[in-house]
Order: structure tokens, then C-alpha cells, then sequence
């Protein structure tokens, strides 16, 4: 297939500088030719523009929201470009950066097709609001603007309206819910799969029944958001927000196989990956290994 390889090297909703560095680094990693050997077509756009914004103006834009107007910039301008991609019939394949890009990316694919849904592979639930975010980072904040819950600038980000429906959302690996997550997950009844329900169940058996409730639905597409942090500390040094009692890296590694070969996959992110923190390029060494053994299978 056709992938366009869209960087975001963008810190901000974070607020820890690192991530920003990612699509730099996995190029230097030669993603380009690891995964054209999959007989994938591999297009690089380059990287979405990220304007600097000085540290003392990160609250100037919204008073519980770290760089709010840039971020919402900087994803709306993804939007584009992961739609424009889809519409080509191609595959979107965005590295950041931290998390927020989430947002845009999820956008993009909204604007294509409503019939789809989102694998959020994630230590955190990212979907708390400005009103329960204790941090005032955004990559804690996107799939629930994404839903459509919170500020209307984000949540109406690209175009107006929800980008996607609670019931098509699975949440997977998150193990560090706010209190504020834990009562949306509640009142949405979203499908979260923590470490401890997947190792119960069984990831084959997890995958299956996300698939079969995405076939009962006629689901079209899985946009698949993948966090470094989904896989235990130990094994990443190199991300923002590391989680213990995380999957291993074989766990992850079948997970990602089983979900790439329901064929539903048609657009992805890759994101937290802090080179800043990284040890001897332990954990961007991973990356290239994980997205090299997805992309096998699809």
C-alpha cells in the first residue's frame, strides 16, 4: 500500500521537551526503507509546521489549557493532510510529537468517513477536559475532544461536531486514570481494557471481540493512536509519561499483529517518544522495531 509519513514535532502538549525530536530521530532510524520492505510504497510529506511559542506565553491563550491556540494550529493543519491522504487512498501514518496530535489525526479521518473507529493504545486515558485536567497538558486531552467533550475550539477543531462516537472508542493498556477519566468513562460507557483485564481475556481473545463489534456495526476502519508508554517503564526510557505493570514487548508486539491483520487498520499514530530522555537510543530502537513488525502484517 501507499503510506504517507507525516511528522509532528510538537512538545507542547506535553509541556516536556523531547517529543519533538521523535520524527527526526526515526528517520536517522531509516523508517523510510524499513518499511518500504514490506512492499509498501513510502512517501515522506516532511513535518507539519510548528511555530515556537515562548514558555511564559503557554497560558496565554486559554487560562487551563497549556498553548491551546497552537496546538489547535498545528492540528488542523494535520487534519488536512491525514484526510487529503485518505482521500488518495492512501495511508496516513503520523509520528509525533506528544499526543495531542491525536486530535488532528482523528479529525482528518472524521472528515473521510464517519464509519470508523479508534484503538487508543495508552497508559492514560487522555480524555480528561479543561475542567479535570490537573496538569493543564493537552496530550491528556484529545480523544475526549475528539468526542466532543470540553472546549468548543478544540472539540470543534477542522469542522464542527463530534469526530467520533464514545461507542466506537477502545481504550487499551491504560493502567493512570484521573479521577475526572474515570467518571467520563463511566457516564460514556466507554470500552477500556486495562493490563489486567487483556492478561485475563487473553489479547486474541480481546482483539476478537473489538472485532466482532466493529463487524456487528459495519465498521469500515480502526485509527489506530499508539502511546510508547502502553509498554511497561522498563522497557522505555525515552517517553514523557512512563507507567509501570505495562505490557511487555512481546505482548505488545502480538497485539499490534492480531489488530494489523483484522485488515481494518487504514491510518495510524506513532507518538512519545522523548529522545531526550532515551538511553543509548533503547527505546527509538523499539519504535522502528514495533512499527517495522505492524506494518509486516498490513
Amino acid at each position: 500500500m501507499d503510506i504517507n509519513l507525516i511528522g509532528v514535532p510538537i512538545f507542547y502538549g506535553a509541556d516536556k521537551r523531547g517529543p519533538e525530536f521523535g520524527p527526526a530521530k526515526l528517520r536517522e532510524k531509516h523508517i523510510v526503507s524499513v518499511l518500504s520492505k514490506h512492499n509498501h510504497k513510502v512517501y515522506d510529506f516532511g513535518d507539519v509546521y510548528v511555530p515556537e511559542v515562548k514558555e511564559y506565553n503557554k497560558y496565554y491563550e486559554h487560562a487551563n489549557m497549556k498553548y491551546s491556540k497552537t496546538i489547535e494550529e498545528v492540528n488542523t493543519n494535520l487534519a488536512q493532510m491525514v484526510y487529503s491522504s485518505l482521500k488518495a487512498k492512501s495511508f496516513p501514518l503520523v509520528i509525533g510529537g506528544d499526543h495531542s496530535v491525536g486530535l488532528g489525526s482523528i479529525a482528518g479521518v472524521s472528515k473521510n468517513s464517519k464509519n470508523f473507529a479508534v484503538v487508543w493504545m495508552d497508559a492514560h486515558g487522555d480524555i480528561n477536559t479543561e475542567d479535570t485536567s490537573e496538569s493543564g497538558n493537552i496530550h491528556g486531552m484529545p480523544l475526549a475532544k475528539a468526542m466532543g467533550i470540553g472546549n468548543t475550539n478544540l472539540k470543534d477543531l477542522y469542522f464542527e461536531g463530534q469526530k467520533v462516537s464514545p461507542e466506537n472508542v477502545f481504550i487499551i493498556g491504560a493502567r493512570d486514570l484521573d479521577s475526572g477519566e474515570k467518571k467520563l468513562i463511566k457516564e460514556k460507557n466507554l470500552k477500556v481494557y486495562g493490563v489486567e483485564k487483556i492478561r485475563k481475556k487473553g489479547i486474541e481473545n480481546v482483539v476478537n471481540e473489538i472485532f466482532q463489534e466493529l463487524k456487528d456495526r459495519n465498521i469500515e476502519a480502526i485509527h489506530l493512536s499508539f502511546d510508547m508508554d502502553f509498554i511497561d517503564e522498563k522497557y522505555v526510557p525515552g517517553t514523557g509519561t512512563p507507567v509501570d505493570e505495562g505490557m511487555n514487548i512481546e505482548e505488545t508486539k502480538t497485539f499490534l499483529k492480531c489488530l494489523a491483520e483484522t485488515n481494518l487498520i487504514k491510518s495510524m499514530d506513532f507518538v512519545e517518544l522523548n529522545t531526550l530522555l532515551d538511553r543509548k537510543d533503547m527505546t527509538a530502537q523499539l519504535a522502528i522495531d514495533l512499527l517495522d513488525w505492524t506494518f509486516k502484517y498490513m
